[in-house]
């Protein structure tokens, strides 16, 4: 088979953090603003960004739909940050009527962790990455956490609370996979490098 091609949703955020991510493990990637491009992808990453302003010029450039199919058909995504509230069946704390792509069986709460004054790393256990003996230095910029997961869904990361229980910020539900926080700007291509293995499954 020849090499995948992942596409980068590009209508805001950050593009050319994950293509750069994306390059470091080895996959071809390309922009995606029309149907037509969607369908010339073999996966697609949703980039972080302002969920909102995405969801609105996804419905202006006439591609929710074609995403929504795409999904449900089995198209491998990763949605980080404002992508997680894209891929999230339900969100909480969302402006009036605000859609999203949807596909996984996850409630996520939008700004859960605050305002932009309120972003901040965190080193978590995240055992689906190589080398998982070794933290993931995560950056969280007005992030969302998962308040509910679905039975098909797994839960690969928490960020440490006060109580003890954790706030959800990593899942997979199948070809599906989501994070809260921004690897595309570390140095770190681990979780770009577990999506990319997931592509290859499928």
């Amino acid at each position: 088979m020849s090499q995948p091609v992942v596409g980068v949703l590009a209508l805001q955020g950050d593009v050319r953090e994950h293509q750069r991510m994306l390059a470091e493990v080895g996959a071809a990637s390309t922009p995606v603003r029309t149907p037509d491009e969607l369908d010339a992808v073999d996966a697609l990453v949703l980039p972080g960004g302002e969920s909102t302003t995405m969801w609105r010029l996804a419905r202006t450039f006439g591609l929710l739909e074609p995403l929504r199919q795409r999904v449900a058909g089995g198209l491998p995504v990763y949605g980080s940050c404002a992508g997680m509230i894209l891929l999230a069946d339900r969100i909480e704390g969302g402006v009036a009527g605000q859609e999203t792509v949807g596909g996984m069986d996850i409630t996520v709460r939008r700004n859960a962790f605050g305002r932009q004054v309120d972003s901040f790393e965190a080193d978590l256990d995240f055992p689906a990455l190589s080398e998982p003996e070794r933290p993931l230095h995560a950056v969280f910029i007005r992030a969302p956490w998962v308040e509910k997961v679905g039975d098909g869904v797994d839960v690969l990361a928490r960020v440490a609370t006060a109580d003890g229980t954790g706030n959800i910020v990593a899942v997979r539900q199948g070809r599906l996979l989501a994070t809260s926080f921004h690897p595309e700007l570390t140095a770190d291509a681990r979780v770009h490098a577990l999506f990319l293995d997931i592509v290859k499954e499928a």
